[in-house]
C-alpha cells in the first residue's frame, strides 16, 4: 500500500489514484534562464525516484513535466544578448535535459514548453476573465481576483485576513485591485519580448503556465502535482486558485514538496561560494552516481545537508554495492543453496518494499540492502554462499536497482562528457584537463585486465605489472581473488 504525505491535508495519506492501475501526475521542471543547481536536482531526483516506484508498484505512468522557456528572466537575459527568448533558453534546455541524463533521471511521458502553449493560456484567462474571476488593467494586464477563492491558502496554511485591500506587499510593477490579486498576464514594456493573442499583446504570469499545460494534457483533475518546497507559497497556491475557480473540481488530488538542501550545513548561495551545479561537481572528480546516491540517501520530506565528505562517503557506498554485484556474477560458488540466502534476499526486497511505501522512506530501503551486502559478502568469505543462491540475491539488488539506479558504471562516460563541456566552455584550462585525459573507457579497462591476464599465464610477470602500474595511474584499483579480477575507479 502505497503511502505518501499530502501537503494539502497536512497527513500521510494511501495513494488512491482516480483511474485504477494508472496514475497521472505534474511536476514543476526547470526555469532555463541558467544551468541547474544541486538544491534544483535533488526534487528533480526526488520525482525520479518517485516515478520509478510507482512504475514498479505496477502503475501505469501519464507524468508531465514542464520546460518554462519564458519568465521575466529568460526576457531580460535575452534581450541583454541580443537573442530571441526561445534562442536564449534553448541553451539551457538542453543543459538541463543532459544533467538529467548524465544523474541517470528518466524524462517524464510528457515534456512541455511554456512558449507552447501561449494561445491557450490567453485562451483560460479569458474563460477567468468572463466569468468575473480576472480582470484587465489599463495597461493591458490581467489579475485574478483572490477575493473571489474563498479557499486560498488551503495549501500553505496561510492567514491572510490581516492583509487589506489596497495594500502594497510585493513589488508587482503593475496596478491591481487588491494587494493579494496575481498576475496571470502582463503587458509588454517597451522592448520586451511578447505576443499577440486574443487577450492582446503581452506575455503569461509565471503560474498561469503550468495551470494550463497541466489541464490541456491531464485533465482537470489528476492524482499527483509535485515540486520543491519553495514552490507551495505562492506558485501552487495560485495554481489552485486559478484552476479550481474555473472548473469546480480539486486540480490534483496529492501535492508532495521536497525539502530543501544544505550545503555544509549552511543554506546554498553564490555570496558564500557554495552554490553548485551538478557539472560544477563532476569538474571537481566527483561521480555522478555518487551525486544522485547522496541526493536519494535522506528521505524527501527531510532536509538533507550536502556534504563533500557525505559526497565521497556515497561514492565508497556505490562501490559496495557494485562490488558484490560483480562477485555475485562473476564469482565461483560451491553447488547447492543455503536456505539463509533466500531468506536474506526475500527479506531485503520486503523491507525496501516497506521503507518505500512509507512515503518513499529511502533510508530505510537503502538500510535494507546494505544488510545483504554485509551479509552476503561473509557469506560467501566463510565458503556458505552457494551456486543457486546467487539468482536470488541478484534479484533483491535489480529490485533496488530499479528505483535508485546506480548499479550501473556511467561514470567514465558521464565524466568524459562534462569534461568535454567544460573544456568548451572555458571552465578547463589545458592543464587542469591533463589528469581527465589519461581516464579509460570501461571497454579499455577490459581490455588491458584481459592482456594482464594473458601475460600472468605467459609468466610475463614484467608485462603484468606493467599493465597494473598503467591502470593505476588511470585511477583503476585492481583486486585479485580466487575467483577472477575485480576492479573499481579510485
Amino acid at each position: 500500500m502505497v503511502r505518501l504525505y499530502n501537503t494539502l491535508s497536512g497527513k500521510v495519506e494511501e495513494l488512491q489514484t482516480l483511474s485504477p492501475g494508472a496514475v497521472r501526475m505534474y511536476s514543476c521542471g526547470p526555469t532555463v534562464y541558467d544551468y541547474g543547481h544541486i538544491g534544483n536536482f535533488r526534487t528533480f531526483v526526488f520525482v525520479d525516484l518517485l516515478r520509478r516506484f510507482l512504475r514498479q508498484s505496477g502503475l501505469k505512468l501519464d507524468h508531465v513535466m514542464n520546460i518554462t522557456d519564458v519568465d521575466d528572466k529568460i526576457i531580460r537575459n535575452a534581450a541583454e544578448r541580443g537573442l530571441g527568448v526561445r534562442e536564449y533558453a534553448v541553451k539551457y534546455e538542453e543543459a538541463f535535459l543532459e544533467d538529467m541524463r548524465w544523474l541517470g533521471l528518466e524524462q517524464p511521458e510528457h515534456l512541455t514548453r511554456a512558449t507552447e502553449y501561449i494561445p491557450q493560456m490567453a485562451r483560460f484567462i479569458a474563460q477567468l476573465t468572463a466569468k468575473g474571476l480576472a480582470y484587465k488593467t489599463e495597461d493591458g494586464s490581467y489579475y485574478f481576483r483572490i477575493a473571489k477563492f474563498p479557499e486560498y491558502g488551503k495549501l500553505s496554511k496561510k492567514d491572510f485576513a490581516g492583509i487589506e485591500v489596497g495594500a502594497r506587499v510585493d513589488v508587482d510593477e503593475y496596478e491591481k485591485d487588491n494587494a493579494r490579486d496575481f498576475a496571470l498576464w502582463k503587458s509588454p514594456k517597451p522592448g520586451e519580448a511578447f505576443w499577440e493573442t486574443e487577450i492582446g499583446p503581452g506575455r503569461p504570469g509565471w503560474h498561469i503556465e503550468c495551470s494550463v499545460m497541466a489541464r490541456e494534457i491531464l485533465g482537470d483533475s489528476f492524482d499527483i502535482h509535485l515540486g520543491g518546497e519553495d514552490l507551495v507559497f505562492p506558485h501552487h497556491e495560485n495554481e489552485i486558485a486559478q484552476t479550481e475557480s474555473l472548473t469546480g473540481k480539486p486540480m490534483a488530488r496529492f501535492w508532495l514538496h521536497c525539502r530543501f538542501l544544505l550545503v555544509e550545513g549552511e543554506k546554498m548561495s553564490k555570496k558564500l561560494g557554495n552554490f553548485y551545479t551538478p557539472r560544477d561537481l563532476l569538474l571537481m572528480g566527483h561521480k555522478a552516481s555518487a551525486i544522485r546516491y547522496l541526493l536519494t540517501s535522506v528521505p524527501y520530506t527531510k532536509q538533507l545537508n550536502f556534504t563533500f565528505d557525505g559526497l565521497k562517503q556515497a561514492a565508497h557506498s556505490v562501490e559496495r554495492l557494485r562490488t558484490l554485484k560483480n562477485r555475485l556474477e562473476k564469482g565461483k560458488f560451491p553447488a547447492g543453496s543455503n536456505p539463509k540466502m533466500a531468506e536474506l534476499a526475500s527479506a531485503t526486497k520486503s523491507k525496501m518494499r516497506a521503507g518505500l511505501d512509507d512515503d518513499l522512506n529511502t533510508a530505510v530501503a537503502l538500510g535494507a540492502v546494505f544488510d545483504l551486502v554485509r551479509e552476503a559478502n561473509t557469506a560467501a568469505d566463510a565458503g556458505e554462499l552457494k551456486k543457486d543462491d546467487v539468482p536470488g540475491l541478484i534479484a533483491a539488488l535489480h529490485r533496488f536497482d530499479e528505483i535508485f539506479n546506480v548499479l550501473e558504471d556511467r561514470d567514465g562516460a558521464v565524466t568524459r562528457a562534462a569534461l568535454e563541456w567544460g573544456k568548451s566552455v572555458g571552465r578547463l584550462t589545458p592543464e587542469q584537463s591533463a589528469p581527465w585525459e589519461s581516464s579509460l573507457s570501461d571497454a579499455q579497462i577490459e581490455a588491458l585486465i584481459t592482456e594482464r591476464n594473458e601475460a600472468k599465464k605467459l609468466r610475463d610477470y614484467a608485462r603484468s605489472d606493467a599493465l597494473r602500474h598503467q591502470l593505476a595511474d588511470a585511477g583503476v584499483i585492481l583486486e585479485d581473488t580466487k575467483d577472477g579480477v575485480r576492479w573499481k575507479r579510485k
